[in-house]
């Protein structure tokens, strides 16, 4: 198998006349982009948290009812259940702010970027960074899926 049989795909090679500092940039773009990506996971994890206790206040309402504390459910239904989580939002209405305001620019924006910048080749500091540490021939470490057999594996 020749060097070029196992590089990156075009997709992941750089496109001439772009230089080192382009690549780092739209890398640097991209690692904010995808550390925004798991900050977007989080605000949905605290919607459904969120969503889920607020559900389980009904189980707790019906209890202290059976336990002979309506006083207690009424408080629990009329000052917890429902509650707003700030000021006028429940969660989902937070996250689609964050989406709106946020979220979708900051997509928009990194595209745009890649696409003038770079032809539309994504993630091209990552596939520069795995080339520069892969072992070439080692079948473990193909540029890309389908480029080397895998022989000798137990069930193969």
């Amino acid at each position: 198998m020749t060097a070029h049989d196992d590089g990156p795909d075009r997709a992941h090679r750089r496109p001439e006349g772009v230089s080192d500092e382009i690549v780092e940039a739209l890398g640097s773009l991209s690692k904010a982009l995808e550390t925004t990506e798991r900050a977007r996971g989080h605000l949905y994890s605290f919607h459904q948290l969120t969503g889920t206790a607020d559900l389980e206040l009904d189980r707790a309402v019906d209890l202290l009812h059976k336990a002979g504390h309506p006083d207690w459910a009424e408080t629990v239904r009329t000052q917890v259940l429902g509650r707003n989580v700030i000021p006028g939002h429940w969660t989902f209405q937070i996250v689609e702010a964050y989406d709106a305001t946020y979220y979708q620019p900051f997509r928009e924006l990194e595209q745009a970027a890649v696409e003038e910048l770079a032809e539309g080749r994504d993630h091209l500091y990552e596939a520069e960074m795995k080339e520069a540490r892969r072992t070439v021939g080692h079948p473990d470490h193909t540029a890309r899926p389908g480029t080397a057999p895998r022989t000798g594996r137990g069930g193969d």
